[in-house]
């Protein structure tokens, strides 16, 4: 490469070699790379609160199964469903109501928070989402499904009004957030999955929400 090429490179901070072309520089010059292009270590890098961030899903239903299947597999100290009807999720993962109540047998929490069906908010959203398949409805396939599962020691859940257009599904140290778009189904809506990386990160903003709504909650 020519002396000309590097001066371009090094003058103008747009200019950014191949990450080879950046190591092959950095060493001739005995320089760490970062030092000669700050942009491009930072944006190839988190750094940030993003950082948490491990994958971005325009859709919730993008999400492959296999991930939340994976999630829900691998907790061992607590699981949290903070969704307003939950009921998708009996859809999609086979044998749940075994497998939940194998992991509150092994110790681990796991947490219902869901919708009053009854519920004003519950009755607004229905009319918002005119659908023939109800907010009640989906809210009740789930109370179903955990009465069918019977008095398990581990397994809780309590219904909440102030979730309605926030979803949060935390598994140790990982979450699924999927924040609900105007009238738009849950299915439609984006998610995020984050990862806990330290205090007071994007994972703690939304898992300290949750627990509130959860102290304020009332019992099923």
């Amino acid at each position: 490469m020519s002396t000309k090429t590097v001066e371009r490179w090094l003058s103008d901070s747009a200019r950014v070699p191949h990450p080879g072309t950046r190591q092959d520089v950095s060493k001739a010059l005995g320089v760490d790379t970062e030092m000669l292009w700050p942009r491009a270590i930072r944006s190839a890098v988190k750094v940030g609160p993003e950082r948490e961030i491990v994958t971005a899903y325009p859709y919730r239903n993008a999400c492959p199964t296999s991930v939340w299947g994976k999630l829900i597999d691998s907790a061992e100290s607590e699981i949290t469903f903070a969704g307003y009807t939950n009921y998708f999720l009996w859809q999609e993962q086979s044998r749940l109501s075994d497998r939940l109540k194998a992991k509150a047998s092994a110790g681990c929490s796991v947490r219902f928070l869901i919708g009053d069906p009854d519920s004003d908010v519950t009755r607004r959203r229905e009319e918002i989402e005119g659908v023939p398949l109800t907010v009640g409805t989906r809210i009740r396939i789930t109370l179903d499904a955990l009465q069918r599962m019977g008095a398990v020691e581990g397994l809780e859940a309590r219904f909440s009004d102030e979730h309605i257009a926030l979803s949060v599904f935390s598994f140790d140290d990982e979450m699924l957030v999927t924040p609900h778009l105007s009238s738009l189904l849950g299915h439609e809506s984006p998610m995020l999955h984050l990862r806990r990386l330290g205090d007071d990160g994007l994972y703690d903003r939304f898992a300290g929400h949750v627990a509130a709504l959860w102290e304020g909650g009332r019992p099923v």
